[in-house]
């Protein structure tokens, strides 16, 4: 069926809350990256997933507790997700302390590429051959950002890539969820199974007193956090997706801005060849969706 067309303002609504989640999570990447350089990255995970877990907590007592229920047939699609959640976090943080954000940013936008190939693998998901050579420019992008072989082919690039096909895992996880479990289960969950990565960690790795600007940062990275997510939500529920799909590409310039103010970091030719790839591999991928689905 042809979808109902979106109410007046309702694109620009939801383009609008996509931005505002993209900027939240490269500002939480850009202040994590500042704080980890001398806090311990287990003891910063579980102080900024505490903050995330009180936003959380205060939404669902404020929507009754109910809405943290999750049934027995969505527990072991949940304990995947939890799975994919922490390893794709703690890989990604740890990639994020040892290589630029930039390049780390332009790998993790191969995202959407990987998830519908996955789909269509395990889900058996319809995928033409224009969104399957789509997917291979787009890994091919992957490539030439990591030139495999070049001095920035290291273990770090690797572990970046794990980071990427653990949020794939994670994501794919979602999509076998019924109806009956809310968002706010979702996040909260998550949440917790970092927060708790974090406590574990940290008790091994030993724990420092923080600096008064350390919790002010630390403050500021969760409330990023649980603003980028929920906006996120709001974002695909508004408007149509076909229109504020795109604008999760803005993350990659606001990784490289950041990168450069803050860090020093500018990616070099190949890393903006590699991007340039990724970035319209997924653009044209979205727009062939929207044209399938209008054919529907």
């Amino acid at each position: 069926m042809r979808p109902a067309p979106p109410q007046a303002g309702e694109n620009l609504r939801g383009a609008g809350l996509m931005t505002l989640s993209m900027v939240s999570f490269g500002c939480n990447d850009a202040v994590m990256k500042f704080v980890i350089q001398d806090m311990p990255l287990y003891q910063a995970i579980f102080m900024r997933g505490a903050v995330v877990m009180v936003f959380l907590l205060a939404l669902a007592l404020r929507k009754g507790l109910g809405v943290l229920h999750v049934g027995s047939g969505d527990r072991m699609a949940m304990a995947l997700r939890l799975i994919g959640e922490i390893a794709s976090t703690l890989l990604f943080l740890n990639a994020l302390h040892n290589m630029a954000i930039g390049n780390l940013s332009a790998i993790m936008q191969s995202l959407p590429l990987v998830v519908m190939l996955a789909g269509a693998l395990v889900f058996g998901e319809r995928l033409g051959w224009r969104r399957s050579s789509a997917a291979l420019v787009g890994l091919i992008g992957v490539l030439v950002i990591l030139r495999p072989g070049g001095e920035l082919f290291d273990i770090w690039a690797l572990v970046a890539l794990g980071s990427m096909l653990m949020v794939a895992l994670r994501d794919l996880s979602t999509r076998k969820f019924s109806r009956a479990v809310t968002t706010t289960a979702v996040a909260f969950y998550a949440a917790m199974g970092v927060t708790l990565m974090g406590a574990i960690g940290s008790a091994a790795e030993g724990w420092v007193a923080p600096s008064p600007l350390q919790l002010v940062l630390i403050l500021l990275a969760g409330c990023f956090l649980a603003v980028g997510y929920m906006s996120a939500v709001g974002a695909m529920r508004i408007g149509e997706i076909s229109y504020v799909a795109p604008f999760r590409y803005t993350s990659l310039l606001v990784a490289i801005l950041a990168g450069l103010v803050l860090f020093g970091e500018w990616p070099d030719l190949w890393t903006w060849i590699g991007a340039g790839l990724v970035v319209g591999a997924g653009l044209y991928t979205i727009l062939r969706e929207s044209q399938l689905g209008w054919k529907r």
